[in-house]
């Protein structure tokens, strides 16, 4: 799959965004430390070990490099940054009873403008599936010869 490159510093703004998810009760922030184990334990059986590891290493990073969603104490979705490698975006993941309600687009702003405000000016998002999404809502273009990019097969349990 191919990674894809975003401009940090033209960016669409994304306090309207959240203060119009804070009308409907839902907040998007970085969570605390001690909301390690709720977070990545939220993500595994939904997105699977490997975005669950992925979500660990962004609380190993200070400040913790990940975004949460979350309405009246529950998750509804998350973002991560410097997991995989440093100004590598994701993975992100929208709980699937509140995809297509402008949550993942909201997520993603955040994160990226946390990278911003960390001193990136250019993100990564490696090995993209729904290219569409990143191209439309943050002007994301392929990086070419970046397939398959840094991804090698994983590992398996024997």
């Amino acid at each position: 799959m191919t990674d894809l490159l975003v401009k940090l510093y033209n960016l669409p703004e994304v306090k309207p965004a959240l203060a119009a998810m804070a009308e409907k009760e839902i907040v998007v922030r970085r969570p605390m430390a001690s909301e390690k184990n709720l977070v990545t334990g939220w993500v595994q059986p939904l997105f699977g070990e490997g975005w669950a590891s992925e979500c660990e290493v962004a609380f190993a990073r200070q400040p913790i490099a990940c975004i949460i969603a979350a309405s009246g104490g529950r998750m509804l979705g998350f973002a991560c940054y410097d997991s995989t490698c440093r100004n590598f975006f994701g993975p992100i993941g929208i709980d699937p009873a509140f995809r297509h309600k402008g949550l993942g687009r909201i997520v993603l702003l955040a994160t990226l403008h946390e990278m911003a405000q960390a001193g990136y000016a250019y993100a990564i998002i490696g090995g993209v599936g729904p290219m569409a999404f990143f191209e439309k809502w943050v002007g994301a273009f392929p990086i070419p010869g970046s397939t398959p990019g840094i991804y090698h097969p994983p590992i398996k349990k024997v």
